[in-house]
């Protein structure tokens, strides 16, 4: 559930009408629910106790420091996949020992800045990789905690963009080399290896694809343990999926009641890596209808955000419900909803049945809190939008829309053009 909610036939998030947000900002912004963030944290920290998870949010989802902030404040921890992640996770006070760091490709500098800054481990995703880290940690002769991350080969039914859990994806190790690695640890004197990890997808509805995953794990920790090999993690990625559309994922309790039981036989540390499950439905794009445009064949709803801001609809074709912020009676109509950016692809929905909507009229596009702003860019010098947190009835913008200063921040004309 979230806290977008219509009273008097108006849209709010908590007790904020999202026209007076609009009304103080422009258009068009990112709306977030402080509530919401904390509830869906609390949901997997409740249903997960028995293992008492270190719950890491993955930073990839959102990044906005206000929104990690409410998270760190609730007792989270954090998933980062790069140096400017961390940073930002440093910042904001993150207690390093929660800090997990991914990524099929950390410089050599990201990997010495998290040693130094002695968070849980890295999770590493191949020989090579395993190898850079255990040169680094020798020069800067300060061990690395790491976690092998495993490819246990699992199908997710998931966008082929974000499958990551089969052979045909560039993430993780496949499990006869990574027990050779095992095996072979005294090659790496500089590395701790005290841990698992695996991540097979994300936006998955159903709990048979983890299942499937973590017998893989059992299995794999047996072979281990015949090799007298002992650990004291498992890192069991994220993925979770929520209701965009029509879908009807698992609860946080109900996919809990199914896969605790595995994690209990695996006699580890469990860590959780959720970013979509607690912020994507915490949020929402506000834009406001700049056009209505027949041309005889459609209708088009022009509204003045773009696919700079929320790319997900034309690289995934993900689907995103839109609403009048204010309810009207009129009749629906089929339209597409696109934005002013000059690209065919630049559209929230495509023959949508929606209330018929007049200029100056406000949209929110739903559910999207998770990898909306993390995404948008200055294509078309167009600036990023604020992003805007509310809790209870008061709001605050949390990151300013970006001036045209911004856009040209860095550029210089050489003298040879002069």
């Amino acid at each position: 559930m979230h806290d977008f909610i219509f009273k008097n036939n108006e849209l709010h998030c908590e007790a904020v009408k999202v026209s007076d947000v609009a009304e103080q900002i422009g258009t068009p912004f990112y709306l977030y629910s402080h509530h919401s963030l904390v509830d869906h944290f609390t949901k997997i920290k409740k249903a997960f106790a028995p293992v008492d998870p270190i719950i890491c949010f993955a930073m990839k989802a959102n990044g906005n420091m206000a929104v990690v902030k409410t998270l760190l404040n609730e007792g989270a921890g954090l998933d980062i996949v790069s140096k400017g992640e961390l940073e930002k996770a440093l910042t904001l006070g993150a207690d390093p020992k929660k800090i997990v760091f991914a990524s099929v490709g950390k410089t050599a500098e990201e990997i010495s800045q998290a040693i130094r800054a002695g968070i849980l481990f890295l999770n590493v995703e191949s020989v090579p990789e395993l190898e850079e880290i255990n040169r680094i940690s020798q020069k800067l002769n300060q061990k690395a905690r790491v976690a092998l991350r495993i490819n246990p080969d699992v199908e997710a039914p998931t966008h082929s963009f974000i499958k990551t859990g089969t052979l045909e994806k560039k993430f993780g190790i496949d499990l006869r080399s990574a027990r050779r690695l095992f095996k072979s640890r005294s090659r790496f004197p500089f590395v701790t290896i005290n841990g698992l990890h695996i991540h097979i997808g994300s936006q998955i509805t159903e709990s048979q694809p983890f299942i499937r995953a973590m017998k893989k794990v059992i299995e794999f920790l047996q072979a281990l343990r015949k090799d007298n090999i002992r650990l004291e993690y498992l890192d069991m990625g994220g993925g979770m999926g929520i209701i965009y559309k029509d879908e009807k994922p698992q609860t946080a309790q109900e996919f809990a009641n199914r896969i605790l039981p595995y994690l209990e036989q695996t006699q580890l540390k469990i860590v959780m890596e959720p970013g979509r499950f607690i912020v994507g439905n915490a949020g929402i794009f506000v834009t406001k209808v700049l056009y209505i445009k027949d041309n005889g064949f459609k209708k088009f709803v022009i509204v003045d955000g773009g696919m700079n801001d929320l790319i997900r609809p034309s690289l995934y074709h993900a689907y995103h419900e839109i609403v009048p912020v204010k309810k009207t009676k009129s009749p629906s109509m089929k339209a597409d909803i696109v934005g002013p950016v000059c690209e065919s692809g630049d559209f929230f929905a495509k023959d949508r049945r929606i209330p018929r909507v007049k200029k100056d009229d406000l949209l929110a596009v739903m559910s999207a809190g998770a990898y909306g702003y993390v995404m948008a860019s200055n294509y078309n010098m167009r600036p990023r939008v604020p992003e805007v947190l509310v809790k209870g009835d008061r709001f605050e913008v949390v990151k300013e829309r970006e001036t045209f200063a911004d856009l040209i921040r860095g550029e210089r004309i050489p003298e040879f053009l002069k």
